[in-house]
């Protein structure tokens, strides 16, 4: 007796069309695109070299108004002071948060525009902008002769590669008050960047909340100090 076997199709199918894993490795390349508005203070001088001052605001300051990032900071000085440098406040979009490859090819940009010394570039910001000091700096610490963030913030990964920038001048200021960004976080970046930076400082206000800034960006003393770094000094 002869028997005829039939594979059903669907079975045929599944034989022919098996499932199976594979590895591989995929180049990809993201371009990321954003639009900013920025403010730049030029010197009267500009004959020589200048340096050049990057100041970040904070969240209250995101949108499109430009005028908004001369609310609080280096601007705000600059209505009653002069200074003989660039002063560069970009403007993060509304709902946006700091990206320091952007900001870093923003400097890049005015740097090759305008006559500035690459040895005395200098960061700084408030808040969210100070979040945004801590993270631009620490992806690209060779740019800044010093870094000053004011009532700000790192992330626990950050906290972890505060050491890359164990060459730059910093100077850390803070609220004891803050009920917005605790103090405490401000003293735990302290502690661990002092482990390899020997020109770290932390500034406690005993009357000041989370609005230190503006007894530090009123300061002429403030300026002077980071206006005077120089990376030439450190080769």
């Amino acid at each position: 007796m002869k028997y005829k076997i039939i594979i059903p199709f669907f079975l045929f199918s599944l034989l022919t069309f098996a499932q199976k894993d594979i590895v591989g490795n995929a180049k990809i390349e993201v371009v990321q695109k954003q639009e900013l508005g920025y403010a730049l203070h030029i010197p009267a001088d500009i004959k020589e070299k200048k340096p050049l001052l990057v100041f970040l605001h904070g969240s209250g300051e995101n949108g499109s108004d430009v005028e908004k990032v001369k609310i609080h900071g280096p601007f705000k000085y600059l209505k009653n002071y002069e200074m003989d440098t660039y002063v560069l406040a970009p403007q993060c979009p509304e709902g946006e948060q700091w990206n320091p490859d952007i900001l870093y090819e923003l400097i890049l940009k005015i740097q090759k525009e305008n006559n500035i010394d690459s040895n005395r570039i200098y960061l700084t910001g408030l808040s969210s902008g100070g979040w945004g000091t801590w993270s631009l700096a620490l992806k690209y610490p060779e740019m800044f002769a010093a870094v000053m963030p004011v009532s700000g913030f790192v992330d626990i990964i950050q906290l972890e590669e505060i050491c890359k920038m164990g060459a730059i001048p910093t100077r850390i200021f803070h609220g004891l008050l803050d009920d917005v960004v605790p103090v405490e976080n401000d003293i735990a970046i302290y502690k661990e960047l002092k482990k390899c930076n020997k020109d770290v400082e932390l500034k406690l206000f005993n009357d000041s909340g989370h609005d230190c800034w503006t007894q530090v960006y009123d300061s002429p003393e403030t300026y002077a100090w980071i206006l005077k770094q120089n990376k030439i000094n450190k080769k």
